[in-house]
């Protein structure tokens, strides 16, 4: 299976978004802010970085190309009922 340039931008998107996951920048840091220590903003932060590539790796089609799946846009959308469901 081939994939293109713009699937494999994804690996290490991913590669760093689990790499940096540990605080490593703030090992030993014993800082508060706004009464939680800094490490627990930077998990907030984190997480919320990881779920906006998540949503733009979704939408860019690259789960379901990697799936094996062809994206929804290029699916036959006469398949699926006014309900959203698939017909029987």
């Amino acid at each position: 299976m081939s994939r293109s340039r713009r699937d494999l931008v994804w690996i290490p998107t991913f590669a760093v978004l689990v790499a940096f996951a540990v605080p490593w920048p703030l090992w030993g840091v014993d800082r508060v802010v706004a009464g939680l220590p800094v490490w627990i903003w930077w998990h907030v932060a984190w997480l919320g970085l990881c779920a906006l590539l998540f949503s733009l790796f979704v939408r860019s089609g690259a789960w379901e190309r990697g799936m094996g799946r062809r994206p929804e846009s290029e699916a036959d959308s006469g398949r699926r009922s006014v309900l959203g469901g698939d017909r029987p």
